[in-house]
């Protein structure tokens, strides 16, 4: 089940929605308002690498906005 990422434009804060069977959010979890609308982000994932170590993928390389490394065990997250 994918986790989307929403804007709430009203209190201008961003959240996390798990999206079961095609729901969406109806209000923003912060300030219970309904103008929210979902934001395209970097599609990311876990594998085992040739050494049994986990890599993390991503657009960008690393899943971590700031982070440039190539596992989470590199940067703790």
């Amino acid at each position: 089940m994918p986790i989307y990422e929403y804007h709430c434009n009203d209190c201008d804060s961003d959240f996390e929605y798990l999206v079961i069977a095609k729901s969406e959010p109806s209000v923003c979890p912060s300030c219970g308002k309904g103008d929210v609308n979902k934001l395209i982000s970097a599609c990311s994932f876990l594998s085992k690498g040739g050494n049994g170590e986990t890599v993390t993928s991503s657009a960008s390389g690393s899943s971590c906005g700031g982070c440039s490394a190539t596992s989470c065990s590199g940067c703790g997250g």
